[in-house]
């Protein structure tokens, strides 16, 4: 996965092939700071993590984009059909997986955007580094700390356990402090995400992280850790009194408290 030098040579040419997307719906985006803006939601398939929350939030919410990773389902087409299908629209949210493992898609949506005018946010854990040739409205960064790394030995949604390989492919891009810095910097805005299961060991590596990459604590909203509405309500006191406490913003996971575990929302 290289860096995008030459953003202009990197574009979705055929816009009839099938692509790494594995969801397009349109939706009310549930996190952070575009919290209840109606958008459309863009998955792509394909993972550099591989996180395990457990007690506090069992495996990624979308382990069918990462652990067991589905193949891509639609086109660049289809992603124009759906976007006609509802004027009133006019977000984006390109999502994964691990987006920036998928350039050319990203650099595409970039312009589909900026010539309908479209806002775009763009949610990654801050892996690589990518140069769209118009800069992404807003970067949502969820990086993965200590408290994402899986377990050896637990199993996975489909039941594979889990081994070293598995676990060290985790850790391979993790925290990749250099690429955040760079999407912070080339981007026109941005936004921190952690998922928080309210420990001390969490706090204080969201608190070095901010430290290191010099972020303001106004860009920083802590996020319950959850698969289920169950996991999600039940962590909530916790961070929203952390937040409180830590001088973060919070943000709930609506879609999840909406619709629990169902895909496709």
């Amino acid at each position: 996965m290289n860096n995008l030098g030459g953003a202009s040579q990197l574009r979705v040419t055929n816009y009839n092939q099938i692509l790494p997307i594995i969801e397009i719906y349109p939706c009310l985006q549930g996190e952070g700071s575009r919290r209840g803006h109606p958008c459309f939601a863009i998955r792509t398939t394909g993972c550099t993590h591989r996180c395990y929350f457990g007690e506090q939030g069992d495996w990624c919410d979308t382990w069918y984009s990462s652990i067991h990773a589905q193949k891509g389902k639609f086109s660049f087409y289809d992603i124009i059909q759906m976007i006609e299908s509802s004027p009133n629209i006019k977000e984006i949210m390109f999502t994964g997986g691990a987006p920036t493992m998928h350039p050319a898609i990203i650099n595409e949506i970039m312009h589909l955007a900026y010539q309908r005018n479209f806002f775009l946010t763009l949610e990654t854990e801050g892996s690589h580094f990518i140069k769209t040739e118009h800069p992404i409205h807003l970067i949502s960064l969820s990086p993965k700390f200590n408290n994402s790394i899986p377990k050896l030995g637990i199993l996975t949604p489909k039941g594979k356990k889990v081994d070293q390989k598995f676990i060290d492919q985790h850790n391979k891009y993790r925290l990749n402090l250099y690429a955040m810095r760079q999407m912070i910097d080339y981007h026109q805005d941005y936004q921190l995400k952690p998922v928080c299961d309210g420990s001390h060991e969490n706090i204080q590596e969201i608190n070095s992280l901010i430290a290191e990459l010099n972020i303001p604590r106004s860009k920083v909203y802590l996020m319950p850790a959850g698969r289920t509405r169950k996991e999600i309500i039940k962590a909530y006191p916790k961070i929203i009194e952390l937040a409180l406490k830590e001088g973060f913003k919070f943000t709930g996971r609506d879609h999840i408290i909406a619709f629990d575990d169902k895909i496709g929302v």
